[in-house]
């Protein structure tokens, strides 16, 4: 990794004022923080087999800075609000945003750079609408707005901050009032909310962006981490764990490779070292988790990587962080998939797995709404709240802009099995990698691996008893072999009133004995009456999307699968990885739906329907 220099762009520059002039007022008649205190301490159901709990930890607001530059209106209260099932202001000509099933946790995780400060220029009670650029950001004249904002910019594009902007004792009160929202809305028991922020490095427009995630709101940092107390993400695990020496629980979670050009999973650290025993170690002591998908796309895997998988092209957003017609050059570093293959290859050398990450699916809105349902999709930022914008383009904006908003992808969704709905309980399962994410359905997958289970085991009532008593979950590691294969205990259910099932897949990678990695997808549980073939392919499930009703029917697949499943190529002398992949029917994708709304055709440009999925942490087998 050369040597670092920020440069944060904003996607959607160009289209600022174009949207927030419209927004102005509608953002000051939106109430500034309403005070919705959380129930008491309701009666806490506890499952020793735990139950999934969906949510989103990767949520912006007005308060991050490209937020409130690209038309958002509403607050962290909002956010958490929304999330709840509430109604909240949308803005950008569109109407309010509401969830139609409310979600069991969330994080509002604004950008440290900064955060809160534009938002509170409006309010002229804020010492920041005293700062004297705050008449010029809030200015009713477009150019001297956008004079102001490209004078911020440019200060962040070279990494130097503007001092008035970054007091540190103001950043310290928004960062306690974020805390205090979040406590607000704590409900142990019926909805948890955890206190985080985004480190924003993106060193030349490549994504090496983490969410910084608090397990409780005891001894937390007075500050959150931001790029400009360092753009290397070692520094920022320092800063980790220093917290944790003073008493507070926290991780960090990666964000989309596929917009790092390479950076994410590289096989240096940022100082062009080669990795270490000691760099994996605290790698992965500070991030067990990636987000494997989000609006910016999907980086499980990619075509040119996995040559073999037939599902690999999913929802690719292929583009950097803010320039507008630059694309990524570099595949490997950028997928998950393969950064699995190269850390059981580091481990096999010696240098420990920095790569063993469990998976959640995530948001990245910057308007508070996670926008995780397909047909009730509203974009990422607040100008995109109308089909219009989204299809169409919006006004003023350059086209290649547009288009990468019409290739964003619908927010996906974190899955954890835990015991209750409370933050001890759920931060616990994020630790630990009891976790699988999804493109946006709220199917549910269990995934367990141990050496003694009965191929009849998904038969007995006390099945999961047996599948965690014998065996571990996912995100976990196998005990050495002593030459007896493993075995695999899957199950997936379709989320309720949603799309059935196509089929369950294991992914399985190793390192042979040259040290040459391999990948295999096995077919592993199908509806109907499908069979393998001997190509280890699987007839397609069919399609019943009306493509002009944006409609589909579940006339075809099914509710829930489930196996027990024998790896038949397991050599117990090799480092080996395991995660399920499951698949829904087609369904209609989110801009079909819009079209639909709009009376026009799909656009051509765009895939009709999509197979939404789900994927599980892995389960690692090492022979030592």
């Amino acid at each position: 990794m050369k040597k670092m220099s920020l440069v944060l762009g904003l996607l959607f520059f160009i289209a600022l004022y174009n949207c927030k002039q419209n927004e102005k007022k509608e953002s000051m008649d939106t109430p500034k923080e309403t005070t919705v205190m959380a129930s008491e301490v309701s009666e806490i159901k506890i499952n020793p087999n735990k139950d999934a709990y969906f949510g989103n930890l990767h949520v912006h607001t007005s308060w991050s800075f490209d937020g409130y530059t690209n038309g958002s209106v509403t607050s962290p209260d909002d956010a958490y609000r929304w999330a709840k099932g509430e109604a909240i202001p949308g803005g950008g000509g569109g109407g309010d945003l509401q969830i139609k099933v409310p979600l069991d946790w969330y994080a509002v995780s604004d950008h440290a750079e900064y955060m809160g400060v534009f938002k509170k220029m409006e309010d002229p009670e804020s010492p920041f609408s005293k700062l004297p650029i705050a008449e010029k950001v809030t200015s009713d004249d477009a150019s001297v707005a956008f004079a102001a904002f490209a004078e911020v910019l440019d200060g962040m594009n070279k990494g130097v901050p503007q001092d008035e902007l970054n007091d540190p004792t103001l950043a310290k009160s928004l960062w306690k009032e974020i805390i205090t929202i979040g406590d607000k809305h704590n409900d142990p028991g019926k909805f948890t909310t955890f206190s985080a922020f985004e480190w924003t490095s993106a060193p030349n427009n490549r994504n090496l962006h983490r969410v910084v995630l608090f397990g409780n709101n005891t001894n937390i940092p007075n500050l959150p981490y931001s790029v400009f107390d360092s753009p290397k993400p070692e520094d920022l695990w320092t800063y980790m764990e220093n917290a944790r020496k003073n008493g507070a629980t926290l991780l960090a979670v990666p964000h989309n490779g596929n917009a790092s050009d390479g950076m994410m999973f590289e096989l240096v650290d940022s100082e062009d070292n080669a990795i270490t025993k000691a760099y994996s170690e605290s790698r992965m002591r500070n991030e067990p988790l990636y987000e494997i998908t989000q609006i910016k796309g999907t980086s499980e895997a990619h075509p040119d990587l996995s040559p073999n998988d037939e599902f690999a092209n999913f929802e690719l957003w292929d583009y950097t962080l803010s320039a507008i017609t630059e694309r990524p050059k570099n595949r490997k570093g950028s997928y998950l998939r393969e950064a699995y293959k190269d850390g059981l290859k580091l481990d096999s050398e010696g240098a420990g797995n920095p790569f063993k990450y469990g998976v959640i699916g995530d948001s990245d809105t910057h308007n508070s709404a996670s926008s995780v349902e397909e047909d009730n999709y509203t974009g990422k930022f607040g100008m995109e709240n109308n089909p219009e914008h989204r299809l169409e383009g919006i006004p003023g904006n350059k086209e290649a802009s547009n288009q990468q908003i019409r290739e964003f992808s619908s927010g996906g969704l974190a899955g954890v099995w835990a015991e209750s709905n409370t933050r001890a309980s759920i931060f616990e399962a994020l630790k630990r990698k009891e976790t699988f994410g999804t493109s946006g359905p709220r199917m549910k997958v269990r995934f367990f691996g141990g050496y003694n289970y009965a191929e009849d085991l998904l038969g007995q009532n006390n099945w999961l008893q047996t599948a965690y008593g014998s065996g571990i979950p996912m995100g976990s590691e196998l005990e050495p072999s002593t030459g007896k294969a493993p075995s695999f205990v899957i199950q997936a259910v379709k989320e309720v009133n949603g799309a059935n099932l196509d089929r369950i897949q294991i992914i399985k990678g190793w390192v042979d004995a040259s040290g040459k990695t391999h990948e295999k997808i096995y077919n592993v549980a199908m509806s109907g009456d499908r069979k393998v073939d001997a190509n280890g392919k699987v007839a397609a499930v069919g399609n019943t999307v009306d493509i002009k009703n944006a409609s589909y029917t579940n006339d075809i697949g099914a509710t829930e699968l489930k196996t027990v499943w024998t790896d038949p190529d397991f050599n117990a002398q090799q480092y080996a990885f395991y995660y399920v992949r499951v698949l829904e029917i087609p369904t209609p994708r989110w801009s079909t739906y819009d079209a639909k709304t709009l009376g026009i055709a799909p656009r051509k440009d765009l895939p009709a329907s999509i197979q939404e999925r789900a994927w599980s942490s892995p389960i690692w087998y090492s022979p030592k």
